[in-house]
C-alpha cells in the first residue's frame, strides 16, 4: 500500500496547482489519475481565460489570487506560459444588456475589481473594425487575460515533480474504504493507497467518484465546442465576449493568442449534458457567423481544428470545495463550471494553506461554496 499525507484524485486544472502548492509546504503529495498523462481532462479543452471579473466574492478573490500568479509566473516559477494581459471586453448592442452590466458593476466595484464601463469609441480602439452600428458601449476590464493552458500545466507537473509529489497514471480508483468518519484508503485497478488526506478534483468524474463514499455531488458535465485558427500579426488584444443569446448559444468569446492565433468558443443553448467530446457539425457554421457579424476583419482568418470539452457544471454555477460533513479527511475541489483554469492556481494557494496551515482565514469563501448550500441563486455573468 502506498501511503500520503495527501492523495488528489485528479491531475487536471485544480488538483495539479495544489499538489505543487501541497508539497511545497513539505507535505507528501500522490496524485493518481486515470489518464495516461496530466491535463488529459478538462484541462486540453480549455480555451485559456483568466478573469477575476466575476459576481460573486468567493470566485473574484479566487481568481485575483490566481491573476496575481499567472502574472508573476515567469518572472517567479521561470516557465513562459504564453500570459498576456489584454483584458475582458463585453461590446453591447441594446439597452437591456446596458442595464445588466452597468448594474453589474456596482457589485463588482465593490470588492474592487478593475473594471469600468467604457464608449463606443474605446471598444472600437480595443478591437479595430468591430461593429459599430448600434454599439453603445460595453465593460472593460483591462487586468484580466490569458495563456496557454497547456503550458501552464505542463509547468506545475515539471514543479510539482521538483517539489517530491508523486503521479500515478492510467489508475481510475475503484473503491474507498470507510471507518467512522474516515476514509482509511482506497483501491485503483492497479495498487492500493492510504492518505491522511484526500482530495476529490476528479473534474467531470467528480460525482462519480462521490458515489464511492456514499455522497451524491451535484456535479453535472455538458459540453462546449471551441476552435483555433491560424497565426496572424495582431490586431486586438482583449478577450471579447459577447452576451447576446441567439437561436442555438447562449453566448460566445474570442481572443488572439500571444502567438497570434484567433481562439474561440461558444456557449450552446440549451445545454449539451453528459460526456460526448465528439466534434459537431453544426459548430463552426453557427460561431463563425456569429463572429464574422461582431468583427468582420475575422471573416479571411483560417481555421485549423476545432475540439470539444466538458463542463462539470453545478445548478448555481459556483463550485463546490471544502470538506464534507460525512468524512474529517476528504476535501471537495469540484464542479468548477468550466473555469477551473482559472480558479486552479487561487484554489491551489487557498486549499494548501487550509491543508497544512489549518488556517481559518477562508472559512467565509468556504461557506459560500460548501456542498451544503441550497444552490438556489445563480452565477450572474457565466
Amino acid at each position: 500500500m502506498k501511503t500520503f499525507d495527501v492523495a488528489i484524485i485528479g491531475a487536471g486544472s485544480v488538483g495539479l496547482p495544489l499538489s505543487y502548492y501541497l508539497a511545497k509546504k513539505g507535505l507528501k503529495v500522490g496524485v493518481i489519475e486515470k489518464a495516461p498523462s496530466v491535463g488529459r481532462g478538462q484541462n486540453r479543452a480549455a480555451i485559456g481565460g483568466i478573469r477575476a471579473t466575476h459576481s460573486d466574492p468567493a470566485k473574484i478573490k479566487i481568481c485575483q489570487m490566481s491573476l496575481d500568479i499567472f502574472r508573476k509566473f515567469e518572472d517567479e516559477y521561470g516557465f513562459d506560459i504564453d500570459w498576456v494581459q489584454g483584458g475582458y471586453m463585453y461590446p453591447v448592442y441594446d439597452e437591456a444588456k446596458e442595464k445588466a452590466l452597468k448594474d453589474l458593476l456596482v457589485t463588482q466595484k465593490k470588492y474592487n475589481l478593475n473594471i469600468d464601463w467604457v464608449s463606443p469609441e474605446k471598444i472600437q480602439q480595443l478591437a479595430p473594425g468591430i461593429t459599430a452600428d448600434g454599439l453603445r458601449g460595453g465593460t472593460f476590464s483591462p487586468g484580466d487575460g490569458y495563456a496557454s493552458n497547456l503550458k501552464v500545466a505542463d509547468a506545475y507537473y515539471v514543479m510539482a515533480i521538483r517539489a517530491g509529489v508523486e503521479f500515478f497514471f492510467n489508475e481510475e480508483v475503484v473503491s474507498m474504504d470507510k471507518e467512522g468518519r474516515n476514509i482509511t484508503g482506497f483501491t485503483t485497478n492497479k495498487d492500493e493507497y492510504s492518505a491522511g488526506m484526500i482530495v476529490n478534483a476528479a473534474g467531470a468524474d467528480a460525482a462519480g467518484l462521490g458515489r464511492l463514499v456514499g455522497l451524491e455531488l451535484p456535479v453535472y458535465p455538458d459540453s462546449h465546442e471551441a476552435g483555433i485558427t491560424e497565426p496572424v500579426q495582431r490586431f486586438f488584444d482583449p478577450m471579447i465576449v459577447d452576451i447576446r443569446p441567439d437561436f442555438g448559444s447562449l453566448n460566445y468569446y474570442f481572443y488572439q493568442n500571444k502567438e497570434g492565433q484567433v481562439v474561440f468558443c461558444i456557449t450552446p443553448m440549451p445545454k449539451i449534458a453528459g460526456h460526448d467530446c465528439d466534434n459537431t457539425s453544426s459548430f463552426l457554421p453557427h460561431i463563425i457567423e456569429r463572429m464574422v457579424t461582431l468583427y468582420p476583419r475575422l471573416r479571411n482568418l483560417r481555421v485549423r481544428r476545432t475540439w470539444r470539452g466538458l463542463y462539470p457544471m453545478t445548478p448555481d454555477g459556483f463550485p463546490v470545495v471544502g470538506f464534507t460533513n460525512e468524512y474529517d479527511n476528504y476535501l471537495l475541489n469540484v464542479g468548477m463550471c468550466g473555469q477551473g483554469f482559472m480558479l486552479g492556481p487561487g484554489l491551489g494557494v487557498i486549499l494548501s494553506e487550509i491543508i497544512a496551515d489549518k488556517t481559518k482565514n477562508y472559512d467565509s469563501l468556504l461557506e459560500q461554496l460548501t456542498l451544503y448550500r441550497s444552490f438556489a441563486g445563480q452565477e450572474v455573468l457565466k
